[in-house]
């Protein structure tokens, strides 16, 4: 029996949309391969996880020298070297005075984690999320969730949750536009904790880009309005860097693009490029709250993922992958913004660095969504040697998100592909 054979009758796949499978026998750099030899340029990073490649050699001896004298011992009631090394180093680069993290396996345990603490340090238990939001897989993280086609048939969610508008320009809740709305997105948030919320709001929690949503950038001031608004109303920041983090944005983290630090951070897929991580970093004072009993993970802060993390940071760092992404994320977008100029099908272009979002629509004055264009193109890609993604909540923007050391010439032949895919794609 083959690896489809076996996913279709023994894999839980339902969830997932069914497009024609590649069956992955090994990768390299920003190349997949199948089990029959095919190449494929990955433009999706395993969900943008892969951020330093894949199999960098650096990263993988890391795992194997800490696998061949530990595999578990469970970081917390145990002093495990890795866990402790990484935790100081992410003290070290992440910004302000963030300096005590917490380890478990995902982006959505580390939310989870990040949310337990805030209840317990502020003794206050509501929250705000963002409109088209994506959190995570859990009861707890889908509720902070904003959007309904992640969530449905998973009733009830947790309360004591309101949404805010999301800083979505293209597709502005006020149908307005940047330069008279004076930040009204970020504005709302106060009228959203005095409206929805009972007085005990603990913390705001956002991606500072949106992935799920749509690759959705937030407008230059936003933040910065939205701290000031926090400050004024005693709640916390806990920023979302899962999908965003690990130099995806020209950054290490995406916070960086703004003059804000946040409360909590939470970071796992680029943590240790594809060795399962999740961790969130707080304040000593803020972490320090926590009392016996409060939190644990059996297999949070795992030595050999620990250990690939510290040897992945290090390639992040000498290699400068936040600047190898903003040069060539800058040059990708670029491009699609002149083929803009000619392809009616492109409504939008966004990103910042290597996460950038190309949204399709059938009318641009209308902006109709083109889910099956952006359907079809995602398929010719396939056919044609390059793995993107779709997302936004209609389906209709393609995802590029690469290994970080992806080539200028691959870059070039991703575009022709995309270019072409457009061209071939379905009429409205």
């Amino acid at each position: 029996m083959g690896v489809k054979e076996q996913y279709r009758d023994y894999v839980m796949t339902g969830f997932v949309k069914r497009v024609e499978p590649v069956e992955v026998s090994h990768g390299k750099g920003a190349l997949l391969y199948d089990a029959d030899g095919t190449e494929y340029i990955d433009c999706f990073a395993g969900i943008s996880v892969t951020n330093a490649g894949h199999s960098d050699e650096r990263i993988l001896s890391a795992a194997r020298e800490t696998m061949d004298k530990i595999v578990h011992a469970c970081s917390y009631v145990y002093h495990v070297p890795q866990v402790g090394e990484l935790a100081q180093r992410l003290a070290e680069v992440t910004p302000g005075d963030l300096q005590k993290s917490f380890f478990g396996n995902s982006g959505a345990e580390a939310l989870e984690g990040a949310m337990r603490l805030a209840k317990r340090a502020s003794g206050k238990h509501e929250f705000v999320a963002l409109e088209s939001s994506f959190h995570g897989r859990t009861n707890a993280t889908l509720s902070i969730t904003g959007n309904s086609g992640r969530k449905k048939g998973g009733f009830p969610y947790s309360t004591g949750i309101a949404f805010a508008p999301a800083p979505f320009c293209y597709r502005c809740f006020a149908e307005t536009t940047p330069d008279k709305c004076d930040l009204l997105c970020a504005r709302r948030l106060s009228e959203i904790i005095r409206l929805h919320l009972s007085g005990e709001g603990a913390a705001f929690i956002a991606e500072p880009i949106m992935g799920e949503g749509g690759i959705v950038v937030p407008p230059p001031g936003y933040f910065e309005r939205v701290k000031e608004i926090l400050d004024a109303e005693g709640m916390w920041f806990i920023a979302d860097e899962v999908q965003s983090g690990y130099s995806r944005t020209g950054k290490l983290f995406a916070i960086e693009h703004w003059d804000v630090v946040p409360d909590m951070m939470c970071m796992a897929k680029g943590l240790a490029n594809g060795f399962p991580l999740g961790a969130f970093i707080t304040t000593a004072e803020i972490a320090d709250k926590f009392q016996i009993g409060d939190h644990l993970s059996t297999f949070g802060g795992n030595p050999i993922s620990c250990a690939a993390a510290i040897a992945n940071l290090d390639v992040h760092l000498s290699d400068d992958l936040p600047g190898q992404s903003a040069r060539k994320g800058e040059a990708l977008m670029a491009k699609f913004r002149e083929l803009q100029r000619s392809q009616e099908l492109i409504g939008d272009v966004r990103g910042k660095g290597l996460m950038v979002g190309v949204e399709l629509v059938t009318d641009r004055d209308k902006k109709t969504p083109g889910a099956a264009q952006a359907a079809a193109v995602r398929q010719y890609c396939l056919e044609h040697g390059v793995l993107i993604g779709v997302g936004g909540n209609f389906g209709n923007v393609l995802r590029v998100q690469p290994p970080l050391v992806i080539s200028d010439a691959q870059l070039d032949q991703v575009f022709e592909t995309i270019m072409a895919g457009m061209k071939a794609a379905p009429a409205a």
